[in-house]
């Protein structure tokens, strides 16, 4: 149960965004803009940074939610999920991508933690500029929603199965407050 009375009934940050749909326009748009919006990036494998750092911070919804979206980004295989958990065992990163998670793990922790060895490394394996820029405003981004949905003590199905329609209605019509599941 929630910190707060939402009103509601729905799970992680969908229920915050039904109690304050004022705040959740620009949620969502900022969302939809960088994990769908222009990158030399994928949406899936900005999903995948998405759902890591929330890993990181222990955010179970939102780990979970973006992780069934990247998961629907490539082949459906809800297996992901766990595997980001287990740092990329089963699943065929680049070193570009593995560089750029490492970045975004030092984010989670403190943006003063990215150094010029993290910049040198990612920059080695194929990143530009712009990939270094996406991937730790989403890892930033990702710290935010992620104190949201868990400072107000929202609630999330445990099951992986339990994201998979989300998942891939977020891999398929994007993050948009007119989207069907969040009227």
């Amino acid at each position: 149960m929630a910190h707060i009375d939402l009103n509601n009934d729905k799970p992680g940050i969908v229920g915050l965004f039904h109690f304050r749909p004022d705040t959740a326009k620009p949620l969502c748009e900022l969302a939809e803009t960088l994990l769908r919006g222009p990158s030399p990036l994928s949406s899936g494998e900005r999903e995948m940074i998405a759902s890591y750092v929330s890993y990181q911070n222990n955010c179970h919804f939102c780990h979970t939610s973006h992780g069934a979206s990247a998961a629907h980004h490539f082949d459906g295989d809800l297996s992901l999920i766990d595997d980001i958990k287990r740092d990329f065992e089963q699943t065929d990163i680049s070193l570009k991508l593995r560089a750029l998670l490492d970045i975004a793990k030092k984010v989670q922790k403190s943006g003063r933690d990215v150094g010029e060895e993290d910049l040198r490394k990612a920059k080695k394996a194929g990143a530009n500029d712009r990939e270094i820029h996406d991937t730790v405003l989403i890892a930033a981004a990702f710290c935010m929603y992620n104190r949201y949905v868990d400072g107000l003590g929202t609630w999330a199905p445990e099951d992986n199965e339990a994201y998979d329609e989300m998942g891939k209605m977020m891999a398929q019509e994007g993050y948009m407050r007119d989207r069907p599941g969040l009227d």
